[in-house]
Formats: structure tokens, C-alpha cells, sequence
């Protein structure tokens, strides 16, 4: 269960190692995102000399959690 302000690791190559969730997408008063949802994020972490860098506003998709579904 990923909320607003969650911080998350990139399980990904693009240059990102750490985003912030500032919004789920879906419906207008959803509050969690579960895995296979979108978000949008922002980048917190970035690797040296990537396209992405740090404050950087992405979408994301969760692929992993702790949690079960």
C-alpha cells in the first residue's frame, strides 16, 4: 500500500535510485496504489550522468511491495 509522501526504491535502469509518491492515479480521492497501479513521483536519488535527474517529475508503476495483494 503506497500513499502520498511514501518514499520508493527504483527497481529499474533509467538513472533513478529513489522516488517520493506525491500522487496515485485513478479515481480523484483514491489513497492507496497497490501493485500493477500508477503513480506520480517525484525523483529524489538519481545516478550520475543518466537522462534523469533529481526533482525530476515521472509516472511510475509499483511492481513490488511488501505487502501481499
Amino acid at each position: 500500500m503506497i500513499q502520498p509522501q511514501t518514499y520508493l526504491n527504483v527497481a529499474d535502469n533509467s538513472g533513478a535510485r529513489k522516488l517520493m509518491c506525491i500522487r496515485v492515479i485513478g479515481t480523484s480521492n483514491r489513497k492507496y496504489a497497490n501493485i500493477g497501479d500508477i503513480i506520480i513521483a517525484v525523483v529524489k536519488e538519481a545516478v550520475p550522468n543518466m537522462p534523469i535527474k533529481k526533482s525530476e517529475i515521472v509516472r511510475a508503476v509499483i511492481v513490488r511491495t511488501c505487502k501481499r495483494i
